[in-house]
């Protein structure tokens, strides 16, 4: 949600801005916690209409994030100040919500705010990974270090995840094309089987009647199958998106056969790395597993990770609090962090767990293109061949009865 805010900063300059958070409550807090005093909070409101379009056709994508980070990090690197880079950055943007939250960074920093707190006010586009990667380097003097690496984490993480989607389009869309042809089949052409074989007073095998009364059924009831479908998909995305639904959705992933595999080795990739990077810049190893595991994008994940950070604050080893979940932090992960506590070097186990298991998602993916191709060619032929079965069977019934 949006929300437009009036505020004095502490030196009492008035402030006027938008902030995005998940409620009122929410916004109050990041608006209090940048030290500025509340004159008038309102939601931000369009028509309905217009902000479901607006934030459709709008919308900031982990790519334009990945951009503006690179830019801002060439820009830091040849030592332009950070207003006129936000604003160079700001011309440059042509995502109007990017845009638009760049000009209020710009703003805020203008007033007074850290760099860090200017981009908090926008957690749906930064998230709490990058803005305390940021406040860390603000705090070491290393902002412009700090945004060549956010760069290219967001550069390798973009990668990774464009790798995998490409690995799922190609089933998706086969599997896709195979419910229109079937449908359409059933629905057009095995009607028109059914009307010869009446006027030649034969009768249709059981199979093939089955897939006309299903033709004829969608030829009757395609808008009810429509509501039901639509209404289905709006109870079960509605029940996925609250804390229940997405946990449910992320261990039903999670014990998938094949898929598995693939997505444990990225969310335990992203973790490590995530922590890595965090633990580099100066965070405190408590607060860089929390803020992990809001970035790591598993609720079931978050949940653990959360549970981990409240063992380690309390004395236990990270080895340890992670190992308590065998099935989804592999042994070899536990391993390799007791190793670096052992030795003082956490952060460079954990980029090496990161580096294995980024190796081993690419080599599942490939994998996984040349496993799909085979599996899908054959239930290809499998339904094309049910298809032409049910064609030739009442022809050959027919015969068969005509030379009796």
């Amino acid at each position: 949600m949006k929300f437009e805010y009036q505020a004095k900063n502490p030196e009492g300059k008035l402030q006027v801005g938008t902030v995005e958070a998940s409620d009122r409550e929410a916004a109050i807090r990041i608006l209090t916690s940048h030290s500025l005093f509340i004159i008038s909070l309102a939601e931000f409101r369009q028509s309905a209409v217009k902000s479901i379009a607006f934030n459709f056709l709008n919308r900031v994508t982990a790519k334009d994030v990945m951009i503006y980070t690179r830019q801002f990090a060439t820009l830091m690197a040849a030592g332009v100040p950070l207003s006129t880079a936000i604003s160079t950055l700001t011309k440059q943007t042509k995502n109007k919500l990017l845009k638009e939250a760049s000009e209020d960074i710009q703003k805020s920093i203008g007033s007074g705010l850290s760099l860090s707190q200017a981009l908090s006010k926008y957690p749906t586009i930064f998230s709490d990974f990058y803005v305390n990667m940021i406040r860390s380097a603000e705090v070491t003097g290393r902002v412009s270090e700090v945004m060549e690496f956010l760069a290219d984490y967001l550069e390798k993480s973009a990668a990774l995840t464009s790798k995998i989607k490409n690995a799922l389009i190609y089933p998706a869309f086969m599997m896709v094309f195979l419910v229109l042809v079937v449908v359409l089949m059933a629905t057009f052409v095995f009607p028109q089987i059914e009307s010869v074989f009446k006027e030649l007073g034969g009768t249709l095998p059981a199979f093939t009647q089955a897939i006309v009364n299903f033709g004829k059924f969608v030829s009757h009831w395609w808008w009810m199958i429509i509501v039901v479908l639509a209404a289905l998909i709006y109870i079960l995305s509605d029940y996925f998106k609250s804390k229940e639904g997405k946990v449910l959705m992320d261990t039903i992933v999670l014990r998938l056969p094949v898929f598995n595999k693939l997505m444990i080795q990225l969310y335990v990739a992203r973790f490590a790395d995530s922590v890595a990077v965090l633990t580099a810049g100066g965070v405190a190893l408590v607060q860089a597993i929390e803020i992990a595991a809001r970035t790591v994008g598993s609720n079931l994940y978050e949940d653990m990770l959360k549970a981990a950070a409240d063992d380690v604050k309390n004395g236990v080893p990270l080895s340890q609090a992670i190992g308590r979940y065998p099935y989804y932090f592999p042994s070899l992960v536990a391993q390799m962090i007791a190793v670096g506590e052992s030795t003082g070097r956490i952060e460079s186990l954990l980029r090496r767990v990161s580096a294995f298991y980024t190796r081993e998602i690419e080599d599942v993916v490939s994998n996984l293109v040349e496993l799909i191709q085979p599996i899908m060619m054959l239930i290809i032929g499998v339904i094309v061949g049910a298809l032409f079965a049910a064609i030739l069977m009442p022809v050959f019934s027919f015969i068969g009865t005509a030379l009796q």
